[in-house]
């Protein structure tokens, strides 16, 4: 992607006051600065107030989990919808010249909501980034430019339409955008082989607290490492990423083969977790332990899912040698294309076509909540409701300070505890709620220890959060090690360096490091302002 010169001058007449929040009652201030730092915008289809005719279609187009699609959840003063990286740009200039916090939504699949909404009781300004969706394959190359807007599916199907021999190594959901999986690390069905998605991203345009529009040069070396795997909402807006496309042969095959209790599903699993990591870097796999219902009956079921890279032929030979427990046969395998593989691997086993990966409304909404684990030594007994993923090959490779995604080398594999439920009300969420927590409590002493690591892309509330007005490292480090380990120090240095008034913040972000010296950032005044891009026994739970 060709870098664009650009320069932008905007003259404000009152203070920058950073730590205030202005009301806006009219709006008309806003208004006013977007039409002055873009003026060539058509405003009716970029910004939306509350009483729009569109406001409240466009913001719960995207709020993937129930929970925070009620009456109660504070919503954004207003709606941005950036059609370009300048008019983001404009977004932030004129949110922080008016001292309005902003989040930033690429998908909405955050698991606290945390991309939309604001538990802080200060109004906010939602950039929804859903129109910049762009996917540039250059398959000579083998890279890719995508917008942060852009889904999984749309990537995996843009790249697939170039090539039938490259593909990329992120998660299985297609209605995740890259935005933020990418920021957090990203992890699926190529990982063992090639890493997480943030692992492959050679280049990335972003825009920071100043309003510059930045690539990997002119962000610097310690920014570049933060947001790959840091949380990029921490850190600025992410407009794109340039990323890295792997080899995958013409034919891979899957299956996916289920067992129950009265099968020897306890064994099984217990065997799992001692072969999973070990198996060759071509071949996933990964198991699903879930209550389903069989007849008038709902019993413990283990679903053990694979991809191989090749034939059936392979794939039968690494099980026989390796897991010949599992008992699969030629007839559980199916051989076909890598991106079919990601339809496959998406839930839709029954031949549906590659363009369903493009359908941004595929995913069906729910109320939900996730927690994760890192499991470093087998679990004795079988487990309860969980989706688990083996680690080993390429991710027990790459250095733990690599990027400031941290869980590498010693993971056995990572544990996602999801609750889904679909009644509304209180009684139906303290259940489930209840239910997940105490689950968490219970495998306290069988995963990883000090600290009990966590998944950013899993973010959970339940581990800490930020206090509004008062972001401190120390308080911080409670969630910020769980998810990033010794990373987290590093993280907060170059937030301090690249955001030290802490304007990209939220519940979880990733605090100054600076606020640790007794030093407190103060109220910036000025009467202009220049911005340049300058390129600048675990049955108890069944």
């Amino acid at each position: 992607m060709a870098a664009v010169s650009y320069y932008l001058s905007l003259s404000v007449v009152a203070c920058l006051c950073i730590f205030s929040v202005s009301s806006l009652s009219d709006h008309e201030s806003f208004l006013r600065c977007f039409s002055h730092v873009s003026p060539t915008t058509n405003l009716s289809q970029l910004l939306y107030l509350p009483n729009s005719p569109d406001y409240s279609s466009l913001l719960f187009s995207s709020i993937q989990n129930l929970r925070f699609a009620s009456s109660e959840t504070p919503k954004p003063l207003l709606i941005v919808a950036p059609a370009d990286e300048f008019q983001v740009q404009a977004s932030v200039i004129c949110c922080r010249s008016h001292g309005l916090p902003i989040r930033a939504r690429s998908g909405g699949h955050d698991y606290e909501g945390l991309s939309y909404r604001s538990e802080k009781a200060s109004s906010f300004v939602l950039l929804d980034l859903e129109k910049l969706r762009s996917v540039t394959v250059d398959v000579e190359h083998g890279v890719a430019w995508v917008e942060a807007g852009a889904t999984l599916g749309e990537l995996y199907y843009k790249v697939a339409e170039k090539s039938g021999r490259l593909g990329f190594p992120a998660g299985v959901c297609p209605t995740v955008a890259v935005g933020g999986h990418l920021s957090g690390g990203g992890f699926g069905p190529l990982s063992r082989k090639y890493g997480l998605a943030a692992d492959n991203i050679l280049d990335a345009k972003m825009v920071d607290a100043d309003g510059r529009i930045l690539d990997k040069e002119s962000m610097g070396e310690n920014l570049f490492w933060a947001i790959r795997g840091g949380g990029g909402a921490s850190f600025g807006i992410i407009i794109s990423w340039k990323v890295k496309l792997v080899h995958v042969p013409a034919t891979v095959s899957v299956f996916t083969v289920r067992r129950t209790m009265e099968q020897g599903a306890i064994e099984l699993v217990h065997r799992w977790q001692n072969t999973a990591h070990k198996l060759h870097e071509d071949l996933l796999l990964r198991v699903d332990i879930v209550h389903v219902n069989r007849g008038d009956r709902r019993v413990v079921e283990a679903a053990f899912k694979s991809l191989f890279l090749g034939h059936c032929d392979g794939l039968l030979r690494h099980m026989g040698e390796h897991f010949p427990a599992l008992g699969v046969e030629r007839n559980d395998c199916r051989e076909m294309s890598w991106i079919d593989s990601a339809v496959y691997a998406a839930g839709y086993t029954n031949g549906e076509l590659a363009e369903i990966l493009v359908n941004r409304e595929l995913q069906p909404k729910d109320f939900n909540k996730g927690k994760s684990d890192y499991v470093t030594e087998p679990i004795p007994g079988a487990t309860g409701s969980m989706h688990m993923d083996p680690w080993g090959g390429r991710m027990s490779e790459i250095s733990e300070s690599d990027i400031p995604f941290p869980h590498r080398k010693g993971n056995l594999f990572i544990i996602l505890y999801l609750s889904t439920w679909r009644d509304e009300g209180v009684a139906a969420s303290t259940k489930h709620l209840g239910w997940i927590r105490s689950m968490f409590r219970f495998m306290t002493p069988y995963v990883s220890k000090r600290p009990r690591a966590a998944y950013l892309n899993y973010r959970d509330l339940d581990l800490g959060r930020n206090e509004e007005g008062n972001a401190s490292y120390r308080k911080a480090m409670a969630w910020g090690e769980r998810y990033f380990k010794n990373n987290f120090r590093r993280l907060a240095m170059v937030k301090g360096e690249v955001d030290p008034h802490n304007f990209f913040s939220n519940e979880q972000s990733v605090p100054p490091l600076l606020a640790e010296t007794g030093k407190r950032p103060q109220k910036i005044c000025s009467t202009s302002m220049s911005i340049s891009d300058q390129r600048s026994p675990i049955k108890y739970m069944l």
